[in-house]
C-alpha cells in the first residue's frame, strides 16, 4: 500500500466577461462559444466520465457569476448551435480544398476536427452547463465557488459599498444557480488588500480623504465566505500576528493563539491553510495558497508543458474557417514555419507530462511534511481557460493526472476538505498584491488604465449619492437599478488587463466607454424621475434596449449603497 503523501487541490477558475449582445467576433459571443467548446465541455465530460468509472476527481471548480449568467441565458444555446453548425461547416469546406490541393494530412485532420465539433454537440446537447456543473457538485465530485459578480478587482475599488455590491450580488447569483451558497471565493486576479489608512490612486475632482478601510478578510465574513486563495508571495511577506495581539484581542481567544509556541507561529508553510486578519481588523478567512514550482510546469508556454512542441499551436489559425491545424514545433518556431498537427502524437505527450507531474506533486510534498500538522496541501489554482482554450490537450492532461493520481499516495481533495485535514492555525497578515505580473496592481492601474479607474470612481462617486436620493420605486428605481448594473460591468477587472496586455485593448477600451456613457444617461434619468420627470420616448427606447442588451443580475439589489435606516 502507497504511503500517503498529502493532499492536492486542484482549482479552476471559470470566467469570462459579459459579451453576450456585444458582437461575436473575435471578443463577442465567439469568444464565450470557443471556450464553452474547448473548454467547459470537454471539462465537464471528464469529470463525469471519471465519476462514472468510480474515481474521485474531486477539484474546487469557480464559475463567475457573470458568466454563470451567461451560460444560463437563453440566447447563449443559440449562439452555440450557430457556432457548432458554422465549425463545422468550415470542416467540410477544408476538407474539400485539401483533397483537391492533394494534402492528406489536411484531409485528416480536416475530418478529426469534424468528429471534434460532433462530440462537443451531442455533449452540448446532454443538458445546460450550469445544470452538470450543479450535479458534479451534488455528486461530491467538485465543489463549487463562488467570485466577485463582474470579476471587479476588489482592492482598487473606491467605495467599500462596491465590494459589498460585488460579494452581495455573487452570493445570490451563485445560490440561484447552484442551490446552495458558496463556502469560498475566487477573488479577482487573486487580489488582496489589508486594512490600511488608504488613499484613492486615481479620480478627478474631489477625492475622499486617507481613510482606514477594512482588509478584505473582514468584507469576506460578513458574506459567510470562509476561504479564498492567494500567490505563495503574499504569504511569504507575511507576519505572524502574534506580535499584533493588543490591536485584535479577541484572536487568542477565537484560535487559542496564545497556546501555541512561538515555533508555530512563525510557521508560514505554503502547504497549511493559514487564517488571515488585518492589523486590527475583526475578520478571519483562511488562505489556500499556490504552489509556485508545481503550477508553473502547467501553466507556462515557456518553462513548462504546453510549450511542448506536439502540442496544438494556439497562434494559427487556418482561414476562413478559423480551425487550428498546425503544432507548437518549438515556442520560437516563426508562425509560416509551424507544422501540422499529429493528434496522436498530443495525446502520448499529455499522459506523459500528466505521469510527470503526478510525480512532482509527490516529490513536493514529501518536502512538505515536515513542519505541517495534518496533512500538507498542494494547491494548484488555474483559469479554466488554459485547459483547452490555450492549451488545447490541457483537459485530456487532467484526466490522465486523477487516474494516476489513484496509486500515488497524493489524494485529490477540495478545498473544504483540505481546511478539514488540515485545520488553520497559524495567523498571519498578508500582503498586498495579486498574481499578475510583479505581483501587485501594476497589470490592472497604470498609465494606460489611469483613466478608467477615473470614471469607475466618479461612478461610484454617483451612484453613491443617487441611492441616498432617489426614491426606490417606479421609474426613478428602475433607471437606478440599470445604472447599478452598467456600474458591475465597468468595474470588471477584464478591461484594464485587455488593455494593459495589448491582446484586445480596441475591443476593452470601446466596451468600457460604452458602459460608461450609458451608466451617465442612466444616472441622470434616475436623477429626473426622482424630481418627478416621467421619460421621454427617445430615453423609453434607450432604456428598454439596455436592459435587453445587459440583461444579466434580474435580482440586483443596492442595498449597500443606501444609507442605514
Amino acid at each position: 500500500m502507497t504511503a500517503r503523501l498529502g493532499n492536492f487541490a486542484l482549482v479552476l477558475h471559470t470566467h469570462l466577461p459579459y459579451v453576450l449582445r456585444h458582437g461575436r467576433w473575435p471578443h463577442g459571443t465567439e469568444w464565450l462559444c470557443e471556450a464553452a467548446v474547448s473548454c467547459y465541455l470537454p471539462i465537464l465530460d471528464l469529470f463525469e466520465r471519471l465519476l462514472g468509472e468510480g474515481l474521485a476527481p474531486r477539484a474546487t471548480v469557480n464559475v463567475s457569476p457573470v458568466l454563470a449568467e451567461q451560460l444560463a441565458h437563453e440566447e447563449f444555446r443559440s449562439e452555440m448551435e450557430r457556432f457548432l453548425e458554422q465549425r463545422t461547416r468550415a470542416c467540410a469546406e477544408d476538407r474539400a480544398n485539401f483533397s483537391r490541393a492533394g494534402y492528406k494530412a489536411g484531409v485528416e485532420l480536416a475530418e478529426y476536427w469534424r468528429e471534434f465539433f460532433e462530440r462537443a454537440a451531442a455533449s452540448f446537447a446532454k443538458g445546460s452547463l450550469i445544470g452538470r456543473f450543479r450535479g458534479l457538485a451534488d455528486a461530491g465530485a467538485i465543489e463549487l465557488v463562488t467570485c466577485a459578480a463582474t470579476h471587479g478587482y476588489l482592492p482598487l475599488l473606491l467605495r467599500d459599498e462596491s465590494i459589498e455590491l460585488q460579494l452581495a450580488q455573487a452570493m445570490r447569483t451563485h445560490t440561484r444557480h447552484f442551490g446552495r451558497p458558496p463556502r469560498g471565493i475566487w477573488l479577482p486576479e487573486c487580489a488582496y488588500r489589508p486594512r490600511y489608512a488608504w488613499t484613492p490612486p486615481a479620480g478627478a475632482g474631489p477625492r475622499l480623504p486617507s481613510r482606514v478601510r477594512p482588509g478584505v478578510e473582514e468584507l469576506l465574513a460578513k458574506h459567510d465566505l470562509r476561504y479564498f486563495f492567494v500567490d505563495s508571495h503574499l504569504v511569504a511577506a507575511g507576519e505572524p500576528l502574534a506580535v499584533y495581539r493588543d490591536f485584535f484581542p479577541s484572536l487568542g481567544r477565537l484560535r487559542g493563539l496564545e497556546e501555541r509556541s512561538p515555533a508555530a507561529q512563525r510557521s508560514r508553510s505554503p502547504y497549511h491553510p493559514c487564517l488571515v486578519a488585518s492589523r486590527g481588523g475583526e475578520g478571519l478567512a483562511a488562505a489556500l495558497v499556490r504552489d509556485p514550482r508545481t503550477t508553473v510546469q502547467v501553466w507556462s508556454r515557456d518553462q513548462g508543458y504546453p510549450g511542448d512542441g506536439s502540442y496544438l499551436e494556439f497562434h494559427k489559425r487556418h482561414f476562413p474557417g478559423g480551425n487550428r491545424y498546425w503544432r507548437v514545433t518549438s515556442p520560437r518556431t516563426d508562425l509560416g514555419a509551424k507544422e501540422p498537427y499529429d493528434p496522436a502524437a498530443a495525446r502520448e505527450r499529455a499522459e506523459g507530462h500528466a505521469r510527470h507531474f503526478v510525480w512532482l506533486l509527490g516529490e513536493v510534498l514529501q518536502g512538505a511534511k515536515e513542519g505541517t500538522s495534518g496533512p500538507p496541501v498542494l494547491v494548484s489554482p488555474y483559469d479554466t481557460e488554459l485547459f483547452g482554450h490555450w492549451w488545447f490537450e490541457g483537459p485530456l492532461f487532467l484526466e490522465h493526472v486523477f487516474r494516476h493520481l489513484a496509486d500515488s499516495g497524493i489524494e485529490a481533495v477540495t478545498a473544504s476538505r483540505a481546511l478539514e485535514d488540515s485545520p488553520p492555525s497559524d495567523v498571519v497578515a498578508l500582503s498586498e498584491g495579486s498574481w499578475g505580473e510583479g505581483g501587485d496592481h501594476r497589470v490592472w492601474l497604470n498609465g494606460d488604465t489611469r483613466w478608467i479607474w477615473d470614471r469607475i470612481y466618479d461612478a461610484e462617486e454617483e451612484l453613491a449619492q443617487l441611492a441616498a436620493s432617489t426614491p426606490a420605486q417606479g421609474e426613478a428605481r428602475r433607471f437606478l437599478l440599470l445604472a447599478g448594473r452598467e456600474l458591475l460591468i465597468l468595474q470588471a477587472s477584464d478591461w484594464p488587463f485587455l488593455i494593459t496586455t495589448g491582446s484586445a485593448r480596441d475591443y476593452a477600451e470601446r466596451r468600457f466607454s460604452v458602459h460608461y456613457a450609458d451608466f451617465k444617461r442612466l444616472a441622470d434619468l434616475a436623477r429626473r424621475a426622482g424630481a418627478g420627470e416621467s421619460a421621454s420616448p427617445v430615453d423609453a427606447a434607450f432604456v428598454e434596449a439596455l436592459e435587453k442588451r445587459d440583461d444579466l443580475f434580474r435580482d440586483l439589489d443596492l442595498a449597500p449603497f443606501r444609507p442605514a435606516g
